[in-house]
């Protein structure tokens, strides 16, 4: 089932439509899809938001597809979590990250879900927490058995996985890593409630992480400046005092994590001190986002651009090969990631302006093999050729471009040289 729903935002100026693929009308702002599923494990109907990029329903590959990250508190969080990933996958030329779908999993019963354990009593917990805890493992296998493979039947999505989770959500993202490893690629947890059923997840995250292998899997750690003033994380660590068994109990997961040498993991950490427990998501988020994908971004040398027997283009394709293979897209379903048409055309264009035609002329043509429903790559392909001198090539392109789509500027250099 698919709905939409509007929230009025800056003093009811404009509207926030979740409605994915949709034309924008009436103003609206469209950022995703509410979409709905009976969960027969969870016995209730579970609605979640789901974002898929804009390319999806553009120029580039037919199949192309993506990445998914699945966001808990994602009624808290869905809204920047997708804006972040936006900007700094498609937007202003940024391809630091992949684009990526994002599922926002609004909570039903936050403490029943996002607890992995029954406790009766103990530090923070009344009786109405005593009576909804420790849901998670059913909570854990409704994502696993019914939503992961509804949003892989209705979305176009590849098999890496991301998990993030903030407070009781760190707390089941945790878990998750341990007793499901398998289920996400990544995980990201944030201010995670590690002092939950007097630390019975933290001391058997210590265990496991020094008895199992858990090569192939990422894990970021986030914490927030929740002692009291004064207190630094050393003087933290020799406190014994309940109130800050919180972030005591995070240094000491912390300590567990970074201590993988053995277990293949791939991990960090990070104290965020101007942060509070309600702030750090959005930062934990976006640091997360950037160790994940370390190994995405291009890095370029001057030389790249000036050098005549440098292969730009075959640079460019290596590099999105090798990310290919590491994030789980793959040749054979046609997910393969290529690099992205705006940024070779600004490259081509970037070596034509000094004067380097042939690297110009390979980014153009690798533009047309990867896109060639793009017109544009073809309008500067003939820009390059009227360089060159060559007249007929650049008219031909010219022609070809003007069939994808009209445009004037096209339209005036073919006129120009055919007069």
């Amino acid at each position: 089932m698919h709905l939409t729903i509007r929230a009025l935002i800056l003093a009811g100026l404009f509207s926030l439509s979740l409605t994915c693929g949709q034309a924008q009308q009436n103003n609206a702002v469209v950022i995703g899809t509410m979409d709905s599923i009976h969960s027969r494990i969870l016995k209730e109907q579970r609605t979640v938001w789901v974002h898929v990029p804009a390319s999806a329903q553009g120029n580039g590959p037919a199949k192309k597809k993506y990445p998914v990250i699945y966001l808990l508190d994602g009624d808290k969080n869905f809204t920047g979590v997708v804006g972040m990933v936006d900007l700094l996958s498609s937007v202003n030329g940024n391809n630091l990250w992949p684009e990526m779908i994002v599922v926002g999993i609004p909570n039903t019963d936050r403490t029943r879900d996002l607890t992995p354990t029954r406790v009766t009593s103990g530090l923070w917990i009344d009786s109405s927490t005593a009576r909804r805890s420790g849901g998670g493992e059913a909570f854990t296998a409704f994502i696993e058995k019914e939503l992961i493979p509804h949003i892989d039947s209705l979305y176009p999505t590849i098999p890496y996985r991301m998990l993030i989770g903030h407070s009781f959500g760190g707390l089941i993202v945790i878990n998750t890593l341990l007793y499901h490893k398998a289920l996400f690629n990544s995980y990201v947890a944030i201010d995670p409630s590690m002092w939950w059923d007097r630390q019975r997840l933290l001391h058997e995250t210590g265990q496991a992480l020094h008895s199992h292998a858990f090569s192939g899997k990422t894990l970021y750690l986030g914490m927030a400046h929740t002692q009291p003033p004064g207190l630094d994380t050393a003087m933290l660590q020799r406190d014994t005092t309940e109130g800050t068994l919180h972030p005591r109990s995070i240094l000491q997961l912390s300590r567990y994590i970074m201590d993988t040498s053995q277990n293949g993991l791939q991990a960090d950490f990070k104290y965020y001190d101007a942060e509070t427990h309600g702030s750090v998501a959005l930062m934990t988020t976006y640091d997360a986002l950037h160790f994940i994908f370390k190994d995405y971004p291009l890095q370029f040398q001057d030389s790249y651009f000036t050098d005549p027997a440098f292969k730009l283009a075959q640079f460019l394709t290596a590099h999105y090969q090798k990310i290919t293979t590491k994030y789980g897209f793959t040749a054979e379903d046609g997910s393969a990631l290529l690099p992205p048409e705006d940024m070779v055309n600004n490259l081509g264009y970037f070596v034509m302006g000094k004067k380097e035609f042939e690297k110009a002329e390979e980014m153009f043509e690798l533009n047309i093999k990867n896109y060639p429903s793009g017109f544009q790559a073809y309008s500067y392909l003939g820009d390059v050729y009227a360089a060159k001198g060559d007249r007929e090539k650049a008219i031909a392109s010219y022609k070809k471009s003007l069939s994808l789509k009209e445009t004037e500027k096209t339209k005036k250099k073919l006129a120009k040289l055919e007069r």
